[in-house]
């Protein structure tokens, strides 16, 4: 049971010297940790971008875009908290640089200010403060991470408002973790210690003294160089802890515990709980490690030299292969390549047992992606479709079973004799493109019987969603005649959500996105379901 503490305890986790450090994976690791002690936690990413969330950015920009329940577009980042710990995370729990100045001037225009000059100090950090306590609202320790990089000037805010919580909160109510790099220099032979000296150096010139430091390495930091890393950023050597390359993302707990980082963190806060209990982590990273199966599942994207765009997705296919211990093996094909002439010998050359087509925007690519999923279809693999995916399917068997050509979707030729997907009847008026889609959770019907409905083991579900486009109801008697079964369906019958083929082994398409909702624990059905089929596949072939 957890111990209700009536002062919330702040963790704060700033990275320095390079992006894409590993603060996400650490924050999450240490919400692991404390929960694993009987902890409430909840966590919170402030990104310093002006935007107001990552929904209208690239995937080259910002990769993945996660969303909520609630319909938030959030960073990917609330994906590694939703998998390391028990929590489900909304709009509270995502604030950006945009949000805050948003929410600043909606209330200057209010009037409600009261004639102040309206600054950053005090009012933009207030409002960052004001949003962190909501976040923090009714958990024993909020994880508070901070995205970018120290030194970055649209950080600034964020750090001074962190700064300023020590003051309001006390100290044994605030704790900064800063996570560094410590590199290992192959030429001399020799760890290197001076960016991280510089990071806590622009650190502390913000007035930010951190507490703990995590330093990522390739190897386990030897004593000598953490007492040459505390001598020199003013943090005592048994407060400085590697966070070492590892086989599986999901050992990063395990690794921090046996450091004993938990325990510390539990000192410096005045924490009194119960020792960690981790033997389920223990038995999950043994199953990563040494499965009795391996299966191979082709990926047809298009950003496939960018792999953070398909973040959860991963994710989600390893849970699948944890869920029937399997390793899954990913072959990331390019759409582009896929073309009339070559389709049929380079998938058959990769030797697949699955093929996934995962969600997207844009044409780029969409022929080939088509191709891909004819491959599936005719030659029984087990095909998964993604939003887009699932889209993508319903196109090609209406060209190639149902004799529609042409068949296409608006979203790529308007003017396309048989248009078998079309924008929403709610976004034709819309002109603003942010927060606009039809997000977040929404119910969905299984017909009884379906495949997905023994997946599911259920009649009813919900599940998130980040789309415009739909399947064109005006087609829908066409498809199921030729044998497409509409297997789930929005309350009323208003949306096709899920098809798949009974004729085929397993062939399943869904406009919405499981893969944010699976968890290491807890495998999504339909990943479980996938992997378990391309298994199958293999063994028979």
């Amino acid at each position: 049971m957890s111990r209700t503490y009536h002062q919330t305890k702040y963790i704060f986790v700033t990275g320095g010297v390079v992006s894409s450090i590993g603060k996400g994976i650490s924050a999450a690791s240490i919400g692991t940790l404390l929960e694993s002690r009987g902890l409430r936690v909840s966590m919170l990413k402030l990104d310093p971008y002006i935007n107001v969330d990552p929904g209208t950015m690239s995937p080259f920009q910002h990769g993945e875009v996660f969303v909520t329940d609630d319909g938030a577009e959030t960073d990917l980042d609330l994906g590694h908290y939703e998998r390391y710990t028990t929590g489900s995370y909304g709009r509270k729990n995502s604030v950006t640089t945009g949000k805050i100045y948003f929410s600043v001037i909606s209330k200057e225009r209010r009037g409600e200010y009261l004639g102040q000059t309206v600054q950053v100090i005090p009012h933009i950090t207030d409002e960052i403060k004001s949003h962190i306590r909501q976040a923090a609202e009714g958990s024993d320790v909020a994880i508070c991470e901070i995205g970018g990089t120290v030194g970055d000037i649209e950080s600034l805010p964020f750090i001074e408002a962190i700064r300023q919580m020590r003051f309001d909160e006390g100290e044994i109510n605030t704790l900064y973790v800063h996570v560094t790099l410590v590199p290992y220099l192959q030429a001399a032979g020799e760890l290197k210690t001076k960016p991280t000296q510089h990071s806590v150096q622009k650190l502390r010139e913000i007035g930010v003294q951190p507490d703990i430091l995590i330093c990522r390495c390739e190897k386990p930091l030897p004593a000598e160089i953490k007492k040459k890393i505390g001598l020199f950023t003013n943090v005592a050597a048994e407060r400085v802890f590697s966070a070492y390359d590892i086989a599986v993302i999901y050992e990063s707990p395990l690794t921090l515990h046996q450091e004993k980082l938990d325990d510390k963190i539990c000192d410096l806060l005045q924490l009194k709980t119960a020792p960690a209990q981790l033997d389920k982590w223990h038995d999950l990273v043994h199953k990563l490690k040494a499965p009795k199966h391996e299966v191979r599942i082709g990926i047809v994207g298009k950003y496939i030299e960018l792999k953070e765009a398909y973040k959860s997705l991963i994710e989600a296919l390893v849970h699948g292969g944890i869920a029937n211990d399997c390793r899954v093996h990913l072959d990331w094909i390019d759409a582009e390549s896929l073309t009339e002439q070559n389709y049929k010998s380079l998938l058959a050359a990769h030797d697949l047992n699955g093929i996934l087509v995962p969600g997207g925007f844009g044409e780029r690519g969409i022929e080939g992606k088509i191709l891909a999923v004819c491959y599936a279809r005719e030659h029984l693999v087990p095909y998964f479709g993604i939003c887009l995916g699932m889209q993508i399917a319903v196109i090609e068997f209406a060209r190639h079973v149902c004799g529609l050509l042409g068949a296409n979707s608006m979203e790529f030729d308007r003017h396309a004799s048989h248009l078998l997907v079309c924008l929403m009847d709610e976004q034709y008026h819309l002109t603003d493109k942010g927060g606009t889609m039809r997000l977040g959770a929404f119910s969905c019907s299984l017909e009884s019987g379906s495949l997905a409905e023994r997946m599911y083991g259920q009649s009813e579900i919900v599940e998130r969603h980040r789309h415009r486009y739909e399947v064109n109801n005006q087609y829908r008697s066409t498809l199921t005649a030729h044998g497409l079964r509409l297997s789930g369906m929005s309350p009323g019958s208003h949306l096709v959500e899920m098809i798949e083929l009974p004729a085929h082994p397993w062939f399943v398409g869904c406009q919405f996105h499981p893969e944010f909702k699976s968890k290491p624990f807890s495998a999504h059905p339909l990943f479980a379901g996938f992997v378990r089929a391309a298994l199958d596949f293999k063994k028979k072939n």
